[in-house]
């Protein structure tokens, strides 16, 4: 199938193919660049709270040995939120999640469906950066998953996109299992709301990975999917 070039600027279309073993990206209208922010209450404000409440928190290993607090980035008015697992060394140093390699290729992934990265709002699971970059243990996914709940409701997304097994299991516990559930739609209520979610790996994965890149591109598709039939604007 060849892929439809109209009125975008297709230079990393090739690194897509590359990254993805794919013949086709979404699609030939042009990309919208900013969201319409609706008239809802002051976000800022409350995000503002919920950092604070972060950087207050005591007896915690992580916060000790980093740099810096990882909160967000992106717009918080998107209807799209992504959720990862933590900080890594990059990130730790800029006080931004996903900027390191994996943020190169979430920005791939998310340009192969026509999403301009500022237009989605991203965070983690744990907002400081684990030792060595390992993975956050339970009791810790289990502390800051009180955060990332309370961070959930004020964004209020139409669409949730957990990138990982640390993001999944600090919504949907420890039972599952992402090989299994990656690529299926899920509701999930936080705080007696229920969100469309959908579970997917997590970039660094793939860059270990690359033979399940295959996976994450159905996951984008049906991402893609979703988003046309909600009408989604981004």
């Amino acid at each position: 199938m060849e892929i439809e070039q109209k009125n975008q600027n297709n230079n990393n279309f090739e690194d897509v193919m590359e990254l993805f073993e794919i013949d086709y990206v979404y699609e030939n209208k042009p990309i919208k660049r900013t969201i319409d922010e609706p008239n809802v209450k002051d976000k800022q404000s409350l995000l503002e709270n919920l950092k604070s409440k972060i950087l207050n928190i005591s007896d915690c290993e992580l916060k000790k040995n980093s740099k810096q607090i990882v909160f967000n980035d992106g717009n918080p008015y998107s209807p799209i939120m992504i959720i990862g697992e933590g900080p890594g060394q990059k990130e730790d140093e800029m006080g931004k999640p996903f900027v390191g390699d994996a943020g190169v290729l979430l920005n791939r992934m998310l340009e192969a469906i026509n999403i301009k990265r500022p237009n989605v709002y991203i965070t983690n699971v744990v907002n400081y950066r684990p030792p060595n970059n390992r993975k956050p243990e339970p009791s810790e996914i289990n502390k800051y998953s009180v955060f990332l709940r309370e961070h959930i409701n004020i964004i209020d997304p139409k669409i949730l996109i957990l990138m990982g097994s640390t993001a999944m299991e600090a919504l949907f516990g420890q039972t599952l299992k992402i090989s299994k559930e990656r690529g299926k739609w899920k509701e999930i209520i936080v705080n007696q709301k229920s969100y469309q979610t959908i579970l997917t790996f997590h970039p660094a994965y793939l860059l270990r990975q690359p033979d399940q890149k295959k996976h994450s591109w159905n996951d984008l598709k049906m991402i893609k999917k979703r988003i046309d039939e909600l009408k989604i604007n981004i």
